[in-house]
């Protein structure tokens, strides 16, 4: 008994780490579609921390509750603030948001005002993005964590924003 466990607690003891790590701090996602072209491809593989403070522009993976799989989308509305897009600009707070990442018009959409657990998510690729303007505020439950490092491909490992 004690030579197995000499031999075999280190193996335990690292299987456990790995769960615990992939179950509450870090795990990889991969990206499926188009919605975040040009930022992300799919099939790039990401890390994604799942303790990590949202904010504004952060790109986020979005529970399967949602939209029937998991998805990568971008945050633009913060909870509290209110957001509407007219003739493809969008307004936080009454006041233009400078859509920096944005590829291809944004659909205009009627005014929205968060609540104090909910994100306005957008994808990049807004012609064929399905995100907040069809499916409405995402709940801050639904938020899997944040993800800004490419993994894989390996000519493209590094931090994206």
């Amino acid at each position: 008994m004690k030579k197995f466990l000499k031999e075999y607690v280190p193996y335990i003891v690292i299987l456990v780490l790995v769960i615990l790590t992939r179950t509450f701090l870090i795990t990889p996602v991969k990206v499926n579609g188009s919605s975040m072209d040009k930022t992300l491809k799919s099939g790039d593989i990401m890390l994604l921390y799942k303790q990590a403070n949202i904010d504004r522009e952060d790109i986020v993976v979005i529970d399967k509750a949602v939209q029937g799989s998991n998805i990568i989308k971008r945050i633009i509305g913060m909870p509290g603030e209110t957001i509407k897009c007219e003739d493809g600009i969008i307004y936080i707070n009454n006041k233009v948001y400078n859509d920096k990442y944005a590829y291809g018009e944004t659909n205009d959409f009627k005014e929205v005002t968060l609540s104090n657990d909910e994100y306005f998510v957008l994808g990049d690729n807004r012609m064929v993005s399905q995100d907040s303007r069809y499916f409405g505020s995402v709940k801050e439950k639904y938020i899997e964590g944040q993800t800004s490092i490419i993994i894989y491909p390996f000519n493209k490992i590094g931090k994206v924003s």
